[in-house]
């Protein structure tokens, strides 16, 4: 079942959690008033509130995960109700244990976790006992039941802990991954391009460009295409055509008055100081040139980042702005009390008003206003077009019958211009055969469509003749790279330990020390550090990038110092994720044998009534 090594969240959050999701129902109304449980293991049963929370908590994860609140449905595609269920049966497996050998925190741990949750907290902020039991009443449970899930779920913390207590620490896995990391090379390196070929490139023959057309088939095959029809509307096609009356748009620029009116405004620092005399004092020192404000601001463990109010009108900064207004770009100004304290306040830039008469921003508001018009026109014909469609209306009946326009298009996966542009056509048309019923389908931006597809047409290799200018181009880049890698062979086999790279005529010789394995070098191809730290010291390799070839020679290993900060604080990263995965699976092994021995009922009926409350 699921993963016995997943610290679990002790059951006093399950609560916030019910707040927070809103599943009450489950405890009042919903299914704890007529189911109790989904099943058992070995004695005890499985809460129908603890499958339901963890099902819920783990849909809301996968909803935050993916930006997008999921359903049920996309739920269950995924899995996730299967791994709720695991999970609970899990923690239950561990739960039986523990109570056969009858291992339990005592009543004072549990006691301390009702009376540190801040869900129970009242108005003062210590625990409330009315609180505790109003929100236990809330959600359907007892101060017995809350309490004995308290005490299961310490428990199964502590069985934890006892169970992986005692590993030794990976050690020597650590230093030997943390020596491996830390290794430095010294190389030398150079690039040969195109514009290095110690002959010009001759022109392709007709047999080269055939010979090269023929070994590469997939280069000059066309994808499946489908020939479709598609009838669509969107709000840029009938916009010029909507009528904005002079009052609405005099309406939208008051609206908008705060975009159009915009008062001066400076570009500001504030940096704030625990009392006012410390920022008297800071100022002091900046008149006296001991310092200035950058500084102060590195002094505090600040970046100015931290500090910057951006750009801000004078009533924004309360009692500093007219000093600030005041102000020459760059000078520093305050003390003045603010939100953080008293307060530097360090003038930039000064930024004029802007006004933007009626009639400059006449085009803008009234594009903006027929757009919105617009959408709503293509909105109030949706249940006309849907209806016509399930008359039996064609694509061609519509571009007769409404503002729809008729179009046409030889789509592929790699076509994305016009209707393909938008990601919705896509999805649709890659999903759509010949026969399929045509259904009307919204497009980004408040646009209409629906398509049908014609014909699907297979990947067809296309005719020599019909290619041949990308033969050619390709032909080139093929060829040059072979001439590369062929005259920079013969250069590296001309390099020796003490070789000048100038001798060979490189000239553009790169010296570089120091670099580790996670190093990144401008200009060279993904793997090049990889096969660097493959050489012996003075061998050579030639790397082959996308337009260029590489010559690399290995001038000297360092291997990492056992004094050097980066490598020990490698080391103990190491250490402590190996350590943790060692943990887990000496813990999933043990709640895996567990479980093998423990026998479970799980009630699909009760699981299926879980499920119908999600739906």
């Amino acid at each position: 079942m699921a993963d016995g090594t997943k610290k679990n969240r002790p059951f006093v959050w399950i609560v916030i959690g019910l707040l927070m999701f809103g599943m009450v129902g489950f405890g009042a109304t919903g299914l704890s008033g007529r189911i109790s449980s989904i099943g058992t293991v070995g004695a005890l049963e499985v809460p129908v509130n603890a499958y339901a929370a963890e099902l819920r908590g783990r849909i809301q994860a996968a909803s935050a995960q993916s930006g997008q609140a999921l359903s049920f449905a996309q739920a269950r595609e995924r899995g996730i109700p299967d791994q709720a269920l695991q999970q609970v049966v899990s923690n239950r497996v561990l739960d039986n244990e523990l109570h056969q050998m009858g291992i339990s925190v005592g009543d004072e741990t549990v006691r301390r976790e009702v009376v540190t949750n801040l869900a129970f907290a009242g108005p003062e902020g210590s625990f409330d006992r009315e609180q505790y039991r109003a929100l236990l009443r809330d959600n359907g449970l007892t101060e017995q039941e809350y309490e004995a899930e308290i005490r299961d779920d310490t428990s199964r913390a502590l069985l934890q802990r006892a169970v992986i207590a005692g590993l030794p620490a990976p050690d020597t896995l650590a230093q030997t991954v943390a020596a491996y990391i830390g290794e430095q090379r010294d190389f030398t390196w150079d690039t040969l391009g195109p514009e290095d070929l110690q002959e010009p490139l001759p022109d392709p023959t007709d047999a080269d460009l055939r010979a090269q057309y023929e070994a590469n088939p997939a280069a000059y095959t066309a994808p499946e295409t489908k020939v479709v029809t598609y009838a669509w509307l969107t709000p840029d096609m009938i916009q010029d055509n909507v009528t904005v009356d002079e009052d609405e748009l005099r309406q939208a620029y008051q609206d908008r008055i705060d975009e159009f009116m915009q008062p001066e405004r400076r570009l500001v620092e504030r940096l704030g100081f625990g009392t006012a005399e410390a920022a008297e004092d800071a100022l002091a020192r900046i008149e006296a040139g001991e310092t200035d404000f950058d500084a102060l601001v590195a002094d505090r463990g600040l970046d100015l980042a931290d500090i910057d109010l951006g750009d801000v009108t004078e009533t924004e900064l309360r009692a500093a702005g007219p000093a600030v207004f005041a102000a020459e770009p760059g000078a520093v100004v305050g003390p003045f009390e603010s939100p953080v304290g008293p307060a530097l306040f360090r003038m930039n830039a000064v930024l004029a008003a802007q006004e933007t008469s009626f009639e400059e921003a006449r085009p803008l508001l009234r594009e903006d206003r027929a757009a919105a018009r617009a959408r709503r026109v293509i909105e109030d014909q949706i249940e006309p077009v849907t209806d016509l469609l399930a008359g039996g209306a064609r694509l061609e009946d519509l571009a007769e019958r409404t503002d729809m326009e008729l179009g046409r298009i030889d789509w592929s996966a790699d076509v994305q211009e016009g209707i393909a542009a938008y990601a919705t056509f896509r999805d649709v048309v890659s999903a759509l055969e010949p026969g399929a019923f045509p259904e009307l389908h919204e497009l980004e931006g408040g646009g209409l469509f629906t398509l049908r597809v014609d014909e699907v047409r297979a990947p067809e290799l296309q005719p020599f003749e019909a290619v041949r200018e990308q033969v050619e181009s390709d032909w080139v880049l093929a060829e040059t790279r072979r001439r590369l890698l062929e005259q920079a062979r013969q250069i590296a086999d001309q390099i020796g330990p003490d070789t000048e790279f100038t001798e060979l005529g490189l000239d553009g010789a790169i010296s570089e020390t120091g670099l580790t394995r996670r190093s990144f070098l401008n200009g060279t191809p993904p793997g090049f550090m990889g096969q660097v730290f493959d050489l012996d010291v003075g061998g050579t390799a030639v790397v082959e990038g996308s337009a260029s070839v590489l010559i690399v020679r290995l001038d000297a290993i360092t291997p990492p110092s056992e004094e050097d900060a980066l490598v020990a604080a490698e080391a103990e990263a190491v250490a402590a994720r190996a350590g943790q995965g060692m943990a887990l699976d000496i813990f999933s092994a043990f709640s895996g044998a567990v479980q093998a021995g423990t026998d479970v009922d799980i009630r699909q009926e009760a699981v299926n009534a879980v499920h119908a409350n999600f739906q």
